[in-house]
């Protein structure tokens, strides 16, 4: 029996993290929720973005499968997911980037993962102005942070028999900041003489990646460039609908799917469950059940590519509910 919090989040976020919740248990796996929440609902009726059980439940489970939050438009709120990262030192952003047979993509071959340093970087928020006119934003990149991000991306390479990491980097530019991220890179790189290391400047790996994305296999990299890179990745296999994501500190794992809250449809039954029922099983293969999580992704392959049980964004017809069943049925 596992012990594990809950956070549905607002918006869609129930209903996909409901949806999430009958998968897993349709594999069997035993798991104790501890179900807790944030965001605007808790904000409207307690009068807190993150209550204080939030935490609590956290530091008690040190594993969460999150919703999408919405962050209110306004001065003194903050992103929640930033927070906790930060909070909790979740520095490593993982999100698999997958074609699923079925979906209509230009490439029907991508599959890479993603390393995105999660606390650093110009993400960090310092910003001052100087005057009037100009305004400033603190790029902090250090040594130790770049060091455990991307000896977290050449491991996953080595267990997963990755021939290659790709480092994204603006080095040539600032060749203090990035130059410091690409000489931990070599550095690391050392101790892997069977995995090759690829150095790519940012702007060139995005368009090499919409050219030939097969090409990668690991990509590591800083915290906006990961950011962004993430959603142009997500844009190859059908949308940040079908995209997992997990964010991993040295003892505490919060697993998320990439894509926002999406207020406008929320209570409709028409949103796509795949990106939190996919970040379900990436939470599955973390606690050790591969078996129960890789029957999680045979399962959605088969229902995508069936195709009578998918959802409108995905073009079909099918209501949450009702690709979920199809999901279950098929594992």
């Amino acid at each position: 029996m596992y012990n594990i919090t809950l956070i549905p989040g607002d918006g869609i976020g129930p209903e996909v993290a409901e949806a999430a919740q009958a998968v897993i248990e349709a594999t069997g796996v035993k798991i104790q929720w501890e179900t807790v929440n944030a965001g605007i609902d808790v904000l409207a009726k307690e009068g807190i973005l993150v209550p204080d059980k939030v935490f609590e439940s956290l530091e008690k489970t040190r594993i969460a499968l999150k919703g999408p939050i919405t962050t209110p438009i306004g001065s003194g709120f903050k992103s929640i997911n930033v927070m906790l990262r930060k909070k909790y030192d979740l520095f490593s952003n993982i999100r698999p980037i997958k074609a699923i047979p079925g979906i209509a993509v230009p490439f029907q071959n991508v599959d890479l993962v993603i390393f995105r340093e999660n606390t650093e970087d110009l993400y960090i928020g310092q910003e001052k102005t100087i005057d009037e006119g100009t305004a400033e934003a603190i790029k902090r990149i250090t040594r130790e942070g770049s060091l455990r991000i991307i000896k977290a991306a050449f491991t996953y390479a080595h267990q997963n028999h990755k021939s290659k990491v790709t480092v994204v980097h603006k080095a040539n530019i600032m060749k203090l900041t990035d130059g410091l991220f690409l000489q931990c890179a070599r550095e690391v790189s050392k101790d892997y003489p069977h995995i090759q290391l690829q150095e790519v400047i940012v702007d060139n790996m995005c368009m090499q990646l919409v050219m030939n994305p097969s090409q990668f296999q690991v990509i590591v990299t800083t915290n906006l460039y990961g950011d962004i890179l993430s959603d142009l990745c997500a844009g190859l296999v059908g949308g940040l609908g079908v995209v997992p994501g997990a964010n991993l500190g040295k003892d505490m794992a919060v697993f998320e799917a990439v894509h926002g809250s999406a207020p406008d449809i929320a209570g409709m039954n028409i949103a796509n469950p795949i990106a939190m029922i996919l970040t379900g099983a990436m939470m599955l293969h973390y606690l050790g059940e591969s078996n129960k999580s890789h029957s999680i992704y045979k399962a959605v392959e088969a229902t995508v590519l069936e195709g009578k049980f998918v959802t409108k964004d995905l073009g079909g017809s099918a209501s949450t509910k009702d690709m979920t069943n199809a999901i279950i049925a098929n594992i």
